[in-house]
């Protein structure tokens, strides 16, 4: 058996966590392969709203294991509050949940080097959600952090001598701080995590593979944040693209099946960085209200703009995309044009690949379609999509060169149209 991988194709917000939970009846394990609290994967179903940051997004289908692998960051703190909120929603955890012991854990000096780190660089600022993800990756690659499994064995040492490091960090950048109050809430946090089920993921995950188990890896943020194929250095500090699914979990690339790349049907960017398709005039701030464009964990507004088929390809690319997802189609309806940007002109002339460095002198070169007079988020089937729509699906794959199996017309797990292209 192989297992499938689910991932973003943009600078994330696609939508995955919604995806995750529609496809989670064709798997027996869902999977968190890298990331941390920074990502929220939203799910509305039965008039709920939900917000995911560490948790898999399968978690609200009955039966199903899902595991946090040994490539994610965990913030015990923000795990106890998401995991008691899911259970005083009725959906308890502790027989479905599997926690990797090689999870490394975000420590609360970890947010404070995070805030320390932007306040330092001024103007320069990344624009992290100062969840301390970045210092704890940073800590993971210089052999210094500590891991789920540490909690098990002589913690308070190891919690110590990482402590007295990152406050001569703190001290050093006349950083001021409290951390009393946060050092309680993260000590009774991490004996909540040892109620759960923490285990040797890598051979867990391998063993139901060679059982015939199904398992379908989710990812947290967009294959353009990617710490190496991204818009470095506006990226997060992990390995977003497929590639970094048998690291995140332990398994071999020859263990990889399908891997469904999503996308919305048009693109956003949070926080600071370049964004060639980037509008800013009234059709970007219309986009921006119809998809309510803000982010589930930080409520930050998402700068919007037209879909960007020069990284489009790139993502697929690299990620070996076998099936597409789009998402957000109805965010569109009623423009009487949509946009798409199929080239970059750049100093050196037009482009189609996506080079080194997209700054402002990036200028998108845009292919104009009719737009749809349909609400989407009526249609029941593919048989009821407007002519314009389908020819706008139908420009995409040409573009692409990978079939769009699924379109997404509207928040609700029930507004999901599986395509038969085959």
């Amino acid at each position: 058996m192989k297992a499938d991988v689910l991932l973003g194709l943009q600078w994330g917000d696609e939508g995955k966590g919604k995806v995750v939970d529609v496809l989670t009846p064709n798997y027996n394990v869902i999977t968190r392969f890298q990331g941390g609290p920074n990502a929220g994967h939203t799910l509305v179903f039965n008039g709920q709203k939900y917000v995911l940051r560490s948790i898999p997004s399968g978690i609200f289908q009955g039966g199903k294991i899902n595991i946090i692998g040994n490539g994610v960051v965990l913030d015990p703190v923000l795990f106890k509050q998401e995991a008691e909120a899911l259970a005083a929603s009725g959906h308890d955890l502790r027989e479905r949940l599997y926690i990797s012991k090689k999870a490394h854990i975000i420590l609360p000096t970890h947010r404070l080097l995070d805030a320390a780190y932007e306040a330092a660089k001024g103007d320069a600022k990344i624009g992290t959600t100062g969840k301390g993800i970045g210092p704890t990756y940073t800590d993971k690659i210089s052999r210094n952090g500590l891991r789920i499994g540490d909690i098990l064995c002589d913690f308070d040492k190891k919690y110590a001598a990482a402590k007295a490091k990152h406050e001569r960090i703190l001290k050093s950048l006349d950083f001021k701080y409290n951390i009393e109050e946060a050092e309680k809430e993260f000590f009774e946090a991490l004996d909540y995590i040892k109620e759960f089920r923490l285990i040797d993921s890598e051979h867990v995950i391998n063993r139901l593979l060679n059982e015939g188990q199904s398992i379908l890896a989710e990812g947290a943020q967009g294959t353009m944040l990617d710490v190496d194929f991204g818009s470095y250095p506006f990226v997060t500090s992990s390995n977003t693209i497929c590639a970094g699914a048998c690291t995140g979990l332990g398994i071999a690339p020859t263990k990889i099946g399908k891997v469904y790349g999503i996308f919305k049907a048009y693109c956003t960017r949070v926080g600071s960085g370049p964004f060639p398709t980037e509008l800013f005039d009234e059709t970007g701030e219309t986009i921006c209200k119809r998809g309510f464009e803000f982010g589930a964990v930080t409520g930050r507004k998402r700068r919007c703009g037209w879909i960007d088929l020069v990284a489009l390809k790139y993502a697929i690319m690299i990620n070996g995309v076998t099936d597409l997802i789009m998402m957000k189609s109805d965010v569109l309806d009623g423009f009487e044009t949509v946009k798409a940007c199929v080239a970059y002109k750049t100093k050196d002339g037009i482009t189609e690949e996506f080079p080194f460095d997209i700054k402002e002198e990036v200028e998108p070169v845009y292919t104009e379609m009719p737009g749809w007079n349909c609400d989407m988020t009526k249609v029941k089937s593919e048989n009821e999509f407007p002519e314009e729509f389908n020819a706008y699906i139908a420009f995409l794959e040409s573009e692409l060169k990978v079939p769009i199996k699924i379109v997404s017309v509207g928040p609700d797990r029930e507004q999901t149209i599986i395509r038969h292209n085959d």
